[in-house]
């Protein structure tokens, strides 16, 4: 969440950056501000009365000394009135902290300024293209039906099992899932990051702590009578490990990486853009998640990008990489790039990763801080994290992408994790 020093000090800038996220913060800055007058105001009067009472209290025993004892008692009772009011006082401070942390709450994480304005994706920027898409046989197959003439996917099992959106992968289907998920750890260890293996639930704190509660709280599956929540990314569970810590700087940053099932309600999700692997309730992700010093994560997002960008390189898909607009970005972040890899038998681009800086917004919820050497007070730190990658899409691309009169050829980069070349 934001600061709310740097609220109180800049509270037409916070408004104004805002804006480019579509959000009007003009009220909830207000009603903050207001209330922190009301606060000061209290404190003033507090400090007077602890300060009367301090003075009072040092002078009703020289009262009974010198035998004023009317004078003395009822210096006792203005005490016991100033007591009572330090009290209403204290209860009237903790009233306004609550009310401004609930306004808090809802404030957005502010825009980089490298953010371009816009309402929704049609806005996103185009940063860099790779790969070439491939030419098809004209009787080239949507990943579904290759799903079904290979065995490898079966849809109608997902649903009579659980519901639509929970796919039943089988055969070769699940070995290359398998492979996907060994292939994008290894290539995450190899790029420095320590391997976690998270809980698939979390509880109200860690959803807080990385901005999925109570911003996400309908997309995302609730365990009622445990008060627990499906995991929509290991990001929650591995951020949150950092959640109450002071980091050395020295040991900055901090590179965990995680492969997961992912859990996602997806509200009202319907049509042609759902076929098949295009958008499910569960699916399998790897996420790499960072925690940078503060002026080295634009050094580090730019390094994420890099790592997801070779992913999707070694999987020969053809790809575009998107800077996303104030109005298509999430609630937590300051800076998203969103990876799509090109669907050829659909003629669609589907988005397989978001990398996103979210600056100290996380952090400060976490109460994530460092640090340096020498320096008595620890700073908040910055968090980052990405799919490295998210598999449905992969997969869905994958398949139509290396169809082929013989089968579905394998990347030649898959094939030690696959232990098959070809699909067929």
């Amino acid at each position: 969440m934001l600061n709310l020093k740097f609220i109180q000090d800049n509270p037409e800038l916070v408004v104004e950056k805002l804006k480019r996220k579509n959000f009007d913060a003009s009220e909830i800055v207000a009603q903050i501000i207001e209330l922190y007058q009301q606060k000061n105001k209290l404190q003033g009067q507090a400090d007077q009365a602890k300060a009367e009472m301090n003075k009072i209290s040092k002078e009703i025993g020289m009262m009974f000394k010198e035998g004023k004892h009317e004078e003395a008692n009822a210096a006792k009772e203005r005490t016991s009135e100033l007591k009572e009011n330090i009290k209403q006082y204290d209860t009237d401070f903790a009233s306004i902290e609550d009310k401004v942390y609930q306004l808090q709450v809802q404030l957005p994480n502010m825009p980089s300024d490298l953010v371009p304005a816009g309402k929704g994706a049609d806005d996103n920027e185009i940063v860099k293209t790779g790969g070439e898409k491939p030419a098809l046989q004209a009787e080239a197959l949507p990943h579904w039906e290759l799903a079904a003439k290979y065995n490898l996917i079966d849809f109608e099992l997902g649903v009579k099992l659980t519901g639509a959106g929970f796919p039943v992968y089988r055969g070769k289907g699940a070995q290359l899932q398998r492979a996907l998920i060994n292939f994008f750890l290894a290539e995450a260890t190899k790029a420095g990051y320590e391997e976690i293996q998270p809980p698939l639930m979390v509880n109200e704190d860690s959803g807080f702590g990385t901005g999925q509660l109570p911003d996400k709280e309908g997309q995302m599956y609730h365990v009622t009578e445990d008060n627990l929540y499906l995991i929509p990314t290991a990001e929650v569970p591995v951020t949150n490990i950092y959640r109450d810590v002071i980091l050395d700087a020295k040991d900055l940053p901090y590179k965990n990486t995680a492969y997961s099932a992912c859990f996602r309600r997806e509200a009202g999700s319907y049509g042609k853009d759902v076929r098949g692997l295009n958008r499910l309730h569960q699916f399998d992700k790897v996420e790499i998640v960072q925690i940078a010093h503060p002026d080295k994560s634009y050094e580090t997002l730019d390094q994420m990008v890099a790592h997801v960008e070779g992913l999707v390189q070694k999987l020969g898909l053809p790809y575009r990489i998107l800077r996303l607009c104030g109005g298509d970005m999430s609630f937590t972040s300051a800076l998203t790039y969103d990876f799509e890899v090109y669907s050829a038998a659909q003629e669609k681009w589907l988005e397989v990763s978001s990398v996103s800086n979210f600056e100290a917004f996380q952090a400060n919820r976490l109460k994530l801080r460092y640090r340096e050497d020498g320096v008595k007070k620890p700073q908040i730190a910055h968090t980052l994290n990405g799919s490295a990658l998210a598999l449905p899409r992969i997969v869905a691309a994958l398949l139509e992408n290396n169809q082929t009169p013989e089968g579905i050829k394998i990347p030649e980069a898959l094939v030690p994790f696959t232990g098959f070349e070809m699909i067929n």
